[in-house]
């Protein structure tokens, strides 16, 4: 009698059985059904409102104490279900058995704490060291590990002295101190510009990879999962809709969300109307003066928000992603006076003028010669001068009139400072800038009053600018209170219907809308003042995909109907091909090329253009590097 086979079964790192999320009598999130093994790396997708993080802090035991989690979590090395664990067992499988990087390091960082104290702090919590001197000592290896510059300086600093991917790699060692069994990250990268964002991942996926780490990567850039993780599943209202290997899903996806998902994601591909694809059906402007529908009309609540029905474009072909041979799509609306020549900053000899109007019928509106800006680093004492920081270095460009001007650069660049002096909210070191004929020099009040009234400006957090105490008419009303009160109550209703927001929107509160509502009365404001530039910082970097496509759709509509001049900044070039014509690439605080935008992203000239444009996350490429034998 031969004897009975032995089956060896590894227990999984994660697994989630029909898990609830309710907040009262809702529940937000319905019967998931989720299992990681160990290492293995699992891409969870979906729109904002999809409960994408609410099931990874119901998993963690992280939820507010307004929400009660029902169901089965199960975690590698503790026994029992999760969920009714007590806080005093929570706190040990915390940073032990598993631990989270979340997108905002700032906010997961002691601001009055040293570096090296906070990642020692959770050596000594778990008692994985013998003492504070060997968790002085494991701090800078950690450091090292996650290849912080100069990790023995980095250790004593604080986390306001350090840059944003500093930071992250700080929360990286922190999560990963005493090799937990799971590692969950919540969009990790998405404050990051994309050169920082690759040597996060590739550092997150390593690390995942020598200590046989589980992953669970929460993202709603599809590029960055399909690069990262081994399976992927997708969530919409709640409710896990397609699982599986990443290949398979977004090459062949079988639910209409998922194709939806995945055609929103695609900016290099437009619809029969030339706009980008959203997960809903898109309404089309018919011409100048037709109010802009980004989304359903006369519907409150747009397709981000939790609770839209899903209209895919096309729900019965899969949708291949950047597939090779797919035509590319004219960029932006032209350039008034024809192209802008393709230039790139020479070796040696001075910088040329980017961009430069040579037409007389089309006149630079902005026109910048030569402009620098020096700042002195704060800290400075008696005994040490302060080091200056060049965050301009002799920036010569033109804008002409109802142009769309792309800016792209790295953190540091000097885009930021360009754009305070394009608003009047700083004064160049030296050279000149103009603006509409006005003097930004030195300017006077009324220059200043002028040149506010042309400018407006839509930032990366709507949240962040927009007064949470103010309702939503008074929040758009504000830059224009002079006047008439009906006339101006008019106006922003006419604005926030143009911007696909109705009327049940104006006696709103800030926080009572989506993200992507929030941008879009972020851009109603901007444009009560009737500028004649836009200027749009960083202003889709936080939101998903489909979001993302209506905010861009939205920018370019609102520029051909009011005849905007639109300068866009931006890490991401995919971004700054659908809306602008032309772009500027800044580095180290001088443009380093700049040309029509589909010329500088296909034929890149500089070598920094050309590792930006090689660092930007492509779902085509990851796939293809996917079927390599590379999934990582």
């Amino acid at each position: 009698m031969s004897a009975p086979t032995t089956t060896t079964v590894t227990a999984p790192a994660l697994r989630l059985a029909n898990l609830d999320v309710h907040a009262g009598g809702r529940t937000l999130v319905h019967g998931v059904d989720l299992e990681l093994a160990p290492g293995e790396r699992l891409g969870l997708i979906g729109e904002s409102g999809s409960g994408k993080s609410l099931t990874a802090y119901a998993a963690l035991g992280l939820l507010d104490e307004s929400l009660r989690a029902t169901g089965t979590v199960e975690l590698a090395g503790v026994d029992g279900n999760l969920l009714d664990a007590g806080e005093a067992a929570l706190c040990r499988a915390r940073g032990r058995t598993a631990s989270m990087v979340f997108q905002e390091p700032m906010t997961a960082l002691n601001p009055l704490m040293r570096v090296g104290a906070q990642i020692a702090e959770v050596l000594l919590e778990h008692r994985t060291v013998p003492g504070r001197s060997a968790a002085a000592t494991a701090a800078v290896e950690l450091l090292e590990r996650v290849r912080m510059p100069d990790p023995e300086q980095a250790v004593r600093a604080y986390p306001h002295q350090l840059s944003g991917g500093q930071r992250q790699r700080v929360v990286l060692a922190i999560a990963m101190a005493n090799a937990p069994a799971l590692l969950v990250c919540d969009e990790p990268t998405t404050a990051l510009d994309v050169t920082v964002q690759g040597q996060v991942l590739e550092l997150i996926t390593e690390l995942a990879r020598e200590r046989g780490t589980a992953l669970l990567f929460i993202s709603h850039d599809l590029a960055v999962v399909a690069s990262v993780t081994d399976r992927v599943a997708v969530m919409q209202d709640g409710r896990v809709v397609e699982q599986g290997p990443v290949d398979e899903v977004f090459t062949a996806p079988s639910h209409p969300y998922t194709r939806a998902l995945l055609a929103a994601a695609d900016l290099s591909v437009l619809d029969e109307h030339g706009r980008l694809r959203t997960t809903t059906s898109t309404p089309v402007r018919d011409g100048p003066g037709t109010p802009v529908q980004p989304d359903a009309p006369g519907t409150p609540v747009p397709p981000d928000a939790p609770g839209t029905p899903v209209q895919p474009d096309d729900p019965g072909t899969p949708v291949q992603p950047d597939a090779p041979g797919t035509p590319v799509p004219p960029t932006g609306p032209s350039r008034p006076g024809g192209p802008a020549a393709h230039l790139v900053l020479p070796e040696d000899g001075p910088p040329p003028v980017f961009n430069e109007a040579g037409d007389p019928e089309h006149p630079a509106l902005i026109r910048a010669r030569d402009l620098t800006r020096t700042y002195r680093r704060a800290g400075a004492s008696v005994l040490r001068r302060s080091r200056p920081v060049h965050a301009l270095r002799g920036v010569g460009f033109d804008v002409v009139e109802g142009q769309a001007l792309g800016i792209v650069g790295e953190s540091g660049s000097g885009k930021s400072t360009l754009i305070r002096q394009l608003c009047g909210l700083d004064r160049p070191t030296s050279g000149s800038l103009q603006l509409a004929g006005d003097d930004l020099t030195d300017p006077g009040r009324d220059t200043l009053r002028r040149v506010r009234d042309a400018v407006s400006i839509v930032f990366q957090d709507p949240m962040g600018s927009l007064d949470p105490r103010m309702r939503v008419r008074d929040i758009v009303a504000e830059p224009v209170l002079r006047g008439d009160r009906a006339q101006i109550r008019d106006r922003v209703a006419r604005l926030l219907e143009s911007v696909g927001l109705d009327a049940a929107a104006l006696d709103r509160y800030p926080h009572q809308f989506s993200g992507g509502q929030r941008q879009r009365i972020a851009i109603a404001r901007a444009l009560i003042t009737r500028p004649r530039i836009l200027v749009a910082d960083e202003p889709v970097s936080a939101l998903d995909v489909s979001v993302r496509a209506q905010v861009l759709n939205l920018i370019a509509d609102l520029a051909r109907e009011y005849r905007l001049t639109v300068v866009l900044i931006s890490h991401d070039l995919a971004v700054v091909r659908h809306v602008c014509d032309t772009v500027a690439v800044m580095n180290q605080g001088r443009i380093v090329e700049a040309g029509p935008t589909a010329d500088v992203y296909t034929d890149p000239q500089h070598p920094f253009t050309r590792r930006l444009v090689a660092a930007t996350p492509r779902l085509r490429e990851a796939l293809a590097g996917r079927t390599k034998g590379d999934p990582a």
